[in-house]
């Protein structure tokens, strides 16, 4: 086992978290783990997340559009004196002055946006390349990486589930579905060094297909985590354990997806709005029809092209200030999401979300759709992912994962009624990626 007493990946690991890590690597029908990774906390780390814990446990968002959160403005200051891109633009503006960034703004120069008092020694990068297929790297840190947990446990508390802590307890396996996959193993120490792993499902990531539901019902884990490409897959596996929870993150996630997970596993699924920029952002609520928020000390407003706010309910861009990534204060940050802000109330709400840019749509008799509308017309279908492209003849072709391709015809019929014509095709998506989910050649279909 001293092989797994890495100091660097694991500076407080114990006898028992190294037992669990050689289950979790060395287990028999194990997959081939591609990557090497750890949780990489120390001690004044630990003392800190139990705070952090103390303190998000017992607060929500407090603010509206008349009355921004009462942090904001000293939040302000500090960017504009720590953080170079803002300290170059001189003094402090007005919030409402300042001119939103994107991820444009990030890719030109990320180590701008850094704060000045971040200790460069212990940052780390993510890449991510979302819909775009453009490469951002993004600054964090060991402690933000493990904050995550606060806000799913948060989410997770919001149905009665408390996670077991343990180091003979798995309590997360991450799971993915892609050709390549960045995969591994850990411990969380904030659980009692409770076991983590990183899986692909996708048959070349192990020796047989078959040990696929033969390990994981050996980790039992308590949670799954993953999106509904992901999970269309978890549904194949002839499985016996069950977990408490799934919580879904990354892609949309429709009612009829919902539905199938969780008649399927006899559990909760989860629903997470999420993004590397800014972390768990909020968790969908059946009853209120939207994600509530979930991190008190991030602002969100809803902007329109020439950025500036729309009126309360009404849809617009996601634009982000505040958040618990010290290594990356966001700042009026449009994130090419899509929703209509709502409060209740439990704080507030994002109803309607939608990702990237909305695209309109033209059915036969003339009218245009949004694809908000596109997207209700098919919730009751559980769809792993879906992409409808109009043409420029108005024809329609509809692509859908492979996993889903059983739901084809009921789409089609779906989409037939909603668009008042029968020229709408059905194909398959040949990435296992994101894909943009709306597109159009219309002159007009931009919104």
């Amino acid at each position: 086992m001293t092989g797994y007493f890495d100091t660097e990946r694991y500076p407080t690991l114990s006898e028992d978290g190294c037992r669990m890590l050689q289950f979790l690597r060395e287990h028999p029908q194990a997959p081939h783990y591609r990557n090497q990774s750890g949780n990489r906390l120390q001690v004044e780390d630990l003392i800190a997340l139990e705070a952090f814990e103390q303190q998000e446990a017992c607060r929500r968002p407090e603010w509206s559009t008349q009355q921004p959160p009462d942090w904001l403005d000293s939040f302000i200051a500090r960017a504009w004196h720590e953080v170079p891109y803002y300290r170059a633009q001189g003094a402090t503006p007005r919030f409402a002055d300042i001119e939103p960034v994107s991820r444009a703004d990030f890719s030109r120069d990320i180590a701008a946006f850094v704060p000045d008092s971040v200790p460069t020694e212990r940052l780390m990068n993510f890449r991510t390349t979302g819909t775009s297929g453009n490469p951002l790297l993004l600054p964090s840190h060991p402690r933000v990486a493990a904050s995550y947990l606060s806000f799913h446990r948060r989410a997770l508390r919001r149905i009665g589930i408390e996670l077991t802590p343990g180091p003979q307890q798995v309590g997360v396996v991450l799971v993915g579905f892609q050709q390549r996959c960045f995969t591994y193993v850990s411990v969380t120490p904030q659980m009692g060094e409770s076991g983590l792993a990183k899986i692909n499902l996708h048959p070349n990531d192990w020796r047989d297909p078959a040990d696929r539901a033969a390990y994981l019902d050996d980790l039992n884990p308590e949670v799954y985590t993953g999106d509904p490409l992901s999970f269309a897959e978890l549904l194949t596996l002839p499985l016996k354990a069950r977990p408490r929870a799934l919580i879904s993150v990354g892609m949309m996630l429709s009612n009829g997806m919902r539905a199938t997970l969780e008649d399927h596993f006899s559990a909760p699924v989860l629903d997470i709005y999420s993004m590397n920029e800014a972390g768990p952002i909020g968790v969908y609520d059946r009853e209120l029809n939207g994600h509530l928020l979930l991190q008190p000390d991030l602002y969100i407003e809803v902007l329109d092209p020439q950025g500036q706010p729309v009126a309360t309910g009404e849809r617009g861009e996601i634009t982000l200030t505040g958040g618990f990534n010290f290594c990356l204060p966001l700042v009026r940050y449009r994130t090419g999401d899509f929703a209509a802000l709502h409060f209740t109330n439990e704080g507030p709400l994002l109803a309607d979300l939608s990702g990237r840019k909305p695209v309109r749509f033209r059915s036969a008799s003339g009218h245009w759709l949004n694809n908000i509308d596109i997207t209700h017309a098919l919730q009751h279908l559980p769809l792993a992912q879906f992409a409808l492209h109009q043409n420029h003849d108005a024809t329609l072709h509809l692509r859908l994962a492979p996993a889903s391709m059983m739901y084809a015809e009921s789409a089609r019929q779906s989409l037939q009624a909603l668009f008042e014509t029968p020229d709408i095709t059905v194909g398959t998506i040949d990435s296992e990626d994101k894909v943009l989910q709306y597109t159009s050649n219309l002159e007009g279909a931009a919104i």
